[in-house]
This record gives C-alpha cells, structure tokens and sequence, in this order.
C-alpha cells in the first residue's frame, strides 16, 4: 500500500515537474542541485517518463560534469552545523539542507566544537565545503566521516564529495516528485 501511495505521489509530482514553465522547473531543480550545468542539461530532457527516468538521468547528467560543475554544487551547501542558513547563496537549499543536518541539532557542544575546527581544516586541505549526505545520521557520525575522508587525496575525496551529492540529489528529487 505504501508503494502504491508513493507511486501516486511521485507521478503527481512528476507530472507537476513536468508542466511546470521553464522559469519553475529551474528554480525547482536549483533547490535539489546548486550546478547550473546539471539544471539546464535536466531541464533539457523533460518530459520525464516516471521517476526512475527521473533519477536516472540525474545520475547520468551528474556524473558527466565538469569538477568546476561539481565544485559549484558544492559551493552551495553550508557547512555542516552552521547555525545560521540565511545567507542568500543558500537560499535556494536553505529549507532542506537545515533538515537534512538535523542530526547535528542534537550533537553535543564537544561534536560542534571538532566539527567546526574539521570543517576549516577540510576547506583549506580541498578547496571546498566537506560535503555528507547529512540524511539520518548523528552529528558524531558525520564527525566519524569527516576525520577518515581528512586522509585522502584531493583525487579521491573529489569523487567521495560527488557521490556524496549524487545521494543528495536523489533525496532530494525524491521529496519534490513526493509533492
């Protein structure tokens, strides 16, 4: 039965997607990924058939970018544990990324405190905001995760970041077509 629900939810979302002018769709599709290269190439393949389509193509499209692409997704995530979303850069994914760090809410002051100072180090060591897929994980988990991908090259923690996103992305999507 849940099946069922979600199906008719996705298709009535789908649909809305789908009919939605191009104005809507890319402010739509910003929310769920912050590169301009990925909306416009998502916006190109409308109509989607069903969600699978949809989800498929997200990961096809996504992976087929540039790192500068990427780099500019990436660019629109706060850190993890910010407090304050209301930066006009974020305010696309602002709503969103607060509920997907809700695990961070909870996290003791000692977590928020390492997180911040592994966030900075992050930054400086990859040129970019450590990127999670924050969805049902604790702050301490995400902690956990920070200081193991501090141990990679640049190469490598690139790639964890766009999986990262790609996971994002399909969360993401899930709750628009939901709607």
């Amino acid at each position: 039965m849940a099946d069922a629900q979600f199906q008719s939810g996705a298709t009535t979302g789908l649909a809305k997607l789908n009919a939605m002018d191009e104005q809507s769709a890319r402010a739509a599709l910003h929310s769920v990924c912050g590169s301009c290269k990925w909306v416009d190439q998502m916006l190109s393949l409308r109509p989607f058939a069903d969600s699978g389509k949809l989800f498929a193509e997200a990961d096809r499209v996504w992976f087929g970018l540039e790192t500068k692409d990427w780099l500019e997704a990436f660019s629109h995530h706060p850190r993890i544990g910010e407090r304050n979303l209301a930066q006009a850069k974020f305010a696309a994914t602002a709503t969103q990324s607060s509920k997907e760090q809700s695990g961070m809410a909870g996290a003791s002051e000692r977590v928020r405190a390492e997180f911040a100072e592994g966030n900075e180090k992050y930054e400086k060591k990859f040129g970019h905001v450590f990127l999670i897929c924050a969805t049902g994980k604790t702050g301490q988990e995400m902690l956990d995760s920070l200081k193991k991908r501090m141990s990679n090259d640049g190469a490598t923690e690139l790639k964890n970041a766009a999986q990262e996103q790609s996971r994002i992305v399909r969360i993401r999507l899930e709750k628009l077509v939901e709607s």
